[in-house]
Formats: structure tokens, sequence, C-alpha cells
């Protein structure tokens, strides 16, 4: 039996635990980084906390006899995909990523890039001056200078410092079409503050932005570390699972 972990706590990392549950060939854990009070569990076996880095990660692996990983994590997770290449290159074991497609801009989309949340930060007063933040609640520190009535969206509440006029709305999606024009047109919104992250889940509101005609400004994807093979849905996963098995 084939022992495989997956850095999870994605919807597509759910997905995959979920097709796997049932093979008889594979011990499968999902790993959960513990930054949520109520995630939502994958089926099978699952851990929650840190590694403790690259070196952790190496020893758990190694404990627990791993033979394959898998990187299932937000595209925005930098640290702990990084440490999976480092863990899983001393490991010598085969690595995966699953990245779910970035959003595309389409006809009366008003994109705009920045780089860093911090360079999203610097760029959104000249854009509007009623923004909606959804970037997550560990990035809203990089706001804490915007003098704006900022409207921010987040699962958890934050820890301080936040923006000045900030107000938090908790709330953790999928989000509807409906629900988001609700929301742009109740607190008077008129300019998107988002990630690239990507998915189904939370694009409602880039269409509900479109038809508004608002400013959405996006910070792009990290890059991803060099050399380790990436597909974009669980049914690509499993195929290279099978393909490496």
């Amino acid at each position: 039996m084939r022992r495989l972990l997956i850095l999870g706590g994605t919807a597509e990392a759910r997905a995959l635990a979920a097709a796997l549950a049932a093979d008889p060939g594979l011990e499968v854990t999902s790993s959960l980084a513990g930054r949520t009070a109520e995630p939502r569990r994958p089926a099978g076996r699952t851990r929650t906390g840190g590694f403790g880095g690259a070196a952790g990660l190496d020893a758990w692996l190694r404990a627990e006899r791993i033979d394959v990983l898998v990187d299932a994590t937000h595209p925005f997770a930098q640290e702990i995909s990084r440490s999976a290449a480092e863990a899983a290159a001393s490991r010598g074991i085969p690595l995966l990523a699953l990245r779910r497609p970035g959003w595309t801009a389409g006809p009366g989309d008003r994109w705009s890039w920045a780089a860093t949340v911090a360079e999203a930060a610097t760029r959104l007063p000249a854009l509007g001056t009623r923004p909606l933040l959804t970037i997550g609640r560990q990035e809203l520190a990089a706001f804490a200078a915007v003098d704006l009535p900022v409207v921010a969206r987040t699962v958890e509440s934050p820890a301080p410092p936040l923006p000045p006029r900030c107000r938090l709305l908790l709330s953790r999606g999928p989000f509807t079409l409906d629900g988001e024009r609700a929301l742009l047109r109740e607190h008077r919104i008129d300019v998107l503050v988002t990630k690239d992250s990507g998915g189904p889940a939370t694009a409602p509101k880039l269409t509900a932005a479109r038809e508004s005609a608002l400013p959405v400004l996006i910070v792009r994807r990290p890059a991803p570390p060099p050399g380790v093979p990436a597909v974009a849905t669980p049914a690509a996963a499993i195929a290279w699972l099978r393909a490496h098995g």
C-alpha cells in the first residue's frame, strides 16, 4: 500500500481526498494548516497544524513513510509550497502541485494587476474611495494606512492592525451572483481588491464588478517552486498518481 500525503485546505484537495478514499492501494492523509477554526474536513485521515518548515516536513514524511506528496494548498501559500519542494527533493519522493487555474479577464472587465498585496495597498486610493477587500484576513495589515471606508470580507476575524475605517464582513464562500450584486449596492462599493485565487467559489464578485463597470485590482499569484509538475484538476492529479505508481 502506498502512502500519500495531500497538503490541503482547498476544494480541490477535498475532492482529491474523496476520490481516493476508496482506493485499496492507497493510504491517504490530508494535512490542514490549522489557521481556520472550523475547516471543512476532507475524507479519510487528517492532521492539523504546521510542520516547522522544510526540515520538519522532511522528518514527518520519513516518520510516516510517505511515498508520494501532493501540494494542493492555496495558490498563495508560498511557504508550505517551498517546504514541500525541498522536503520531497530531500526524501526523493514524487511531488505534484494541484493548482486551480487563475482568472482570465473578459470583455467589459476593468482589471489591473499588482505584484504584491503591499503594491495593491499603495495603488488603491487612485482607483476608488469605497473599496471591497477580499484578500484574506492575514493580508489586511498591508492596508492599515489606507484611510478610506473599507469593507473587508474574511472567513474569520483578523488581528490588528487594520485600516482605520474598516467594516468587517465575516462570511465563507461559495458566493452567489445575486448576493455579490447586493453587497456592492448596499455598501456603495466603487473598487474591488482581490487575489488571483481562481476557481468558481469566489468568482461571482468579478461578474458583479463587471456588470457595475467597477475597477478590479488583482494581486498576481507568486511564482511556484521551479521544477514541480502541476495539474489543474483532481482528475488530472489522479491520472498523474496512477502514472507514477
